[in-house]
Parts: C-alpha cells; sequence; structure tokens
C-alpha cells in the first residue's frame, strides 16, 4: 500500500471525498459581464442630445429621442451613421471622422446631463455582491467615454474590469471581446454569465458558449423575446432571481 511520508510512514487510507474536500476549492460564483447602454443605465438622453447638436450644427432637423433609442448600441460612430441616413445625408469617410470627434467632445462634457442608472441596479448589485459575484462591463463604447459615464455615476467601483471598443481592437459581437474581458476581471469564461439589451450581446454570449440573460428595457430593433436569451428580465429586480436560475442549470 502507498505510504504518506507526511503522515509519518502510515497508508494514505483518506476516503476519495475527504481528499475531494481537500484538493478542490469551492467553485466561485459566476462572473457577470453587463452591456453598458440600455442595461447599466439609460443613456439614450445625452446620447441623442449630442446626435441632434452634430446635426444641427450641420443643418438637419434632430431626431426625437423616441425614434432615436433604437439606434444606439454599436458605438458613436454609427449612432452617427444612422441619424445621418434618417435625413438622407451622405458623408465622406473624412467627414464622418470629423463629426464622430465632435459628438465625442460634445458627449463628453455632458455625459451624466440625463443619463441614469435603470431602476433597481444597484440593489441588484447589492444582492448579487453579497452572494460572491463580481461584475465587468462588456461595452461597444469606447472605454475612457464608459469609465467617465460610470465615475459620473458613481458606479465604477463596482465592476473589477470595465471594456470597451477599444480595448482590446475588438467589438461585440466578436467572442474575444467578452473572453478578454472575464480574463481582465480575473474570472472564468466557462463560469461567466452576460447580460444585455440587444442582438450583439446575444450573439456575443453564443459565440463565446455563455449563457445570456436579456433586458426588454433597452434598445434594440428587434425585441430580446425574440433573439431568444436564455433568461428575459423586464426590470432589475428581476436580475438576482434569473443569475440565480442559470447559476442552478
Amino acid at each position: 500500500m502507498k505510504r504518506c511520508p507526511e503522515l509519518y510512514g502510515r497508508p494514505c487510507q483518506q476516503p476519495p471525498s475527504s481528499i475531494a474536500k481537500d484538493v478542490m476549492p469551492a467553485a466561485s460564483p459566476p462572473i457577470i459581464v453587463f452591456d453598458l447602454d440600455g442595461t447599466l443605465v439609460d443613456t439614450a438622453p445625452d446620447l441623442i442630445s449630442a446626435l441632434n447638436y452634430v446635426l444641427a450644427r450641420e443643418g438637419l432637423r434632430p431626431v426625437p429621442l423616441a425614434a432615436a433609442r433604437n439606434m444606439i448600441g454599436a458605438g458613436a460612430r454609427k449612432l452617427l451613421e444612422r441619424g445621418l441616413e434618417v435625413e438622407g445625408r451622405a458623408v465622406s469617410v473624412a467627414d464622418l471622422d470629423r463629426l464622430t470627434r465632435d459628438f465625442v467632445d460634445y458627449y463628453a462634457d455632458h455625459i451624466a446631463d440625463g443619463s441614469r442608472p435603470f431602476d433597481g441596479l444597484e440593489t441588484a448589485l447589492d444582492q448579487l455582491e453579497a452572494q460572491g459575484h463580481r461584475f465587468a462591463v462588456c461595452t461597444n463604447k469606447l472605454e475612457w467615454l464608459s469609465k467617465l459615464l460610470l465615475d459620473r455615476l458613481a458606479l465604477t467601483s463596482r465592476f473589477a474590469a470595465i471594456c470597451g471598443a477599444d480595448t482590446f481592437g475588438v467589438a461585440k459581437p466578436d467572442p474575444a471581446f467578452l473572453r478578454e474581458t472575464v480574463a481582465r476581471a480575473g474570472g472564468r469564461l466557462p463560469g461567466a454569465i452576460m447580460v444585455g439589451d440587444a442582438g450583439t450581446d446575444v450573439g456575443v454570449a453564443r459565440r463565446a458558449q455563455v449563457p445570456v440573460i436579456g433586458v426588454d428595457f433597452g434598445y434594440t430593433d428587434v425585441p430580446m423575446a425574440e433573439l431568444k436569451p436564455d433568461r428575459l428580465i423586464g426590470h432589475m429586480r428581476d436580475l438576482p432571481a434569473a443569475v440565480a436560475s442559470l447559476a442552478a442549470d
């Protein structure tokens, strides 16, 4: 029989269950990765204000907030492109570059004028944090703008990582973006959950093979229910129960 030197030559007779307890760490609660715009924070008022500022400078009509909400989610440049398309304006790449810079400059100065966390967010984060979950942000917004917004809303400290479309040189739905975000937050991809409001969020989760919770109060041109997330919530107060349901699967 095998001898254990540390036990002074006595046989190694620990039962398998005891051995497993000694050498196998307890599984950590899943890391929860959030989209930003339309998921954590209602940013539409300030994003559309910046869009309309640029459109007005170009002599174009403003886009109504209700109509523009579903344009959000793919970054500043795409939002501008969509706003210009509504007005039937085609611009060169150089002009779009210039307008994007103008948009970002104005938006940064007004980033939290009207943007607020969705109702129930901080209570949900408190509950999940008490259960041992950690959080990260994976957004197609620029990283520095994301951090600026979360700083202004006193939310930065809640997240182990805040990653934007420029952080790794890829954007959602590229699964590398989610993988790198989870790694930066110190988590493991097999133990991650994505939370988002749009097709890019469902897409990145599916490609990375992690479960996804959809929210139906965000910005999307396709209803979240039609995108078939693993769980669907209509209010942040429902997030802890949705996370627990996925973790139990």
